[in-house]
């Protein structure tokens, strides 16, 4: 069956569609407030809540709150940038690029993009059960195993992932209410207890450079942003994907790394469950790990089944969706949370550059041809493209530092960031030089 017939054949409740290999239509489009909702849930994440931590503990105040807001500004305005193509074409990042590298070249790009998201969401599985695992133990003196706690967790976000789109609007919706009111209790109980002038302390911890701790605030997203057309489809106007997408990650990347700051130095460490535990406050520490960790992992299990419905086009996405996230489970009780930084530098060195690529290709190169009409007709490698994706991925590896690099050079201090500019001019400067050769 053709990409164009699969748009024809709707289920008769749209309720429960997802829209994996097709634009999502326009009378289901969302305003940019809900968006921004689930990019805020996304970023507050304990990732984010752990490095706001470490640079409290390691930079004065002024530096660190600097740092956070450089870092989430870029962020903000690459994610707007991806966001506007992703609601330009109602597509998926997956489906987007079937007009770069062709249709049999980006089942190519879907299985990485896949098998990254799922790598991910077992990282993000095993962060979950390690910190839960300490808040257990340490508010009631349960000792429960790492394998367990992943296997729990990675089941729970899965529950959503399955559903789509609008089962993770939900959960944004609610979930990020509840989360604002227990980090308000937490940052009072804080003040009230430690004294505004705790935050003005010197340093405890080793300091961070202001290069480094840049560089930290935007490697730990910027993958989102590059698959934040998975999302943005879902934008009624590109200008709402665009405001959804830069106060999403603006705020959401900066609000949970600010709070962690400030109670880091309240506190005087940089261990955030500890520091709940502390301040007195054990069942909302539980919470906002629990509900931090879910609406952003269901995230990534979903933009992975996005993925591989490209390349499973005969399969149902929900059972794609149920099949990845045991496998992503399974990975998180088997101890891939150990391999996080590595895993990491990796993902960010394949996964930014495409983000660049598409950019580039639809604004400077030839918007024309992403129409969906015509995707059956698309060739089967576009190899400029391919090139340039290799070539991108490889220039981050030469800014990458020993020993998950080359460590030749430094550009941005963000081997990702490097990525994604490196593909951008060169897709842009290769694109125009065939299309006028063609």
């Amino acid at each position: 069956m053709s990409e164009v017939e699969v748009s024809q054949v709707h289920s008769n409740d749209s309720k429960t569609q997802d829209f994996e290999r097709e634009p999502v239509p326009a009378h289901l489009r969302k305003k940019w407030l809900s968006m921004a909702l689930v990019w805020i849930a996304i970023g507050i994440d304990l990732s984010a809540m752990f490095l706001g931590a470490e640079l409290g503990n390691g930079m004065n105040l002024a530096d660190s709150l600097t740092a956070t807001m450089v870092g989430s500004l870029i962020l903000g305005l690459i994610g707007a940038l991806c966001a506007y193509v992703g609601a330009k074409t109602g597509l998926s990042t997956a489906m987007i690029s079937r007009f770069l590298f062709g249709n049999m070249g980006a089942r190519v790009v879907s299985v990485v993009l896949g098998v990254f998201s799922l790598g991910w969401f077992g990282v993000q599985a095993g962060f979950f059960a390690s910190n839960m695992q300490t808040a257990f133990h340490k508010l009631w003196g349960i000792d429960l195993s790492l394998g367990l706690l992943s296997f729990i967790g990675g089941v729970l976000m899965m529950s959503t992932a399955i559903w789509g789109y609008r089962s993770i609007e939900r959960l944004s919706t609610w979930s990020v209410p509840l989360l604002v009111i227990f980090i308000a209790i937490a940052i009072f109980t804080a003040f009230h207890q430690q004294g505004s002038s705790a935050i003005w302390v010197p340093i405890s911890g080793s300091p961070i450079p202001m290069g480094t701790a840049i560089s930290l605030v935007i490697g730990i997203f910027i993958v989102g942003t590059v698959l934040s057309p998975d999302i943005a489809r879902w934008a009624r106007t590109p200008k709402h994907a665009v405001t959804a997408a830069f106060i999403g990650f603006f705020v959401g990347n900066s609000f949970m790394t600010v709070i962690a700051i400030f109670l880091s130095r309240l506190m005087d460490t940089d261990d955030l469950t500890n520091i709940f535990i502390m301040l007195g406050l054990g069942l909302p520490a539980i919470i906002v790990l629990t509900l931090a960790q879910w609406t952003t992992n269901t995230n990534n299990l979903y933009s992975a089944s996005l993925g591989f419905s490209v390349v499973f086009n005969r399969i149902p996405k929900k059972l794609i969706t149920v099949i990845a996230g045991l496998i992503a489970t399974l990975l998180a009780v088997f101890g891939i949370y150990d391999k996080f930084l590595s895993f990491l530098n990796v993902i960010t060195s394949f996964v930014s550059p495409i983000g660049g690529i598409y950019t580039a290709e639809y604004l400077l190169v030839n918007a024309k041809k992403f129409t969906f009409e015509g995707i059956d007709r698309n060739k089967n490698w576009v190899i400029r493209s391919l090139v340039v994706w290799v070539a991108a991925t490889f220039f981050a590896y030469m800014t990458t530092a020993a020993p998950d690099g080359f460590g030749w050079f430094e550009l941005t201090r963000v081997p990702a960031l490097d990525a994604f500019i490196f593909a951008f001019i060169v897709q842009w400067i290769v694109g125009k030089i065939m299309t006028k050769k063609g």
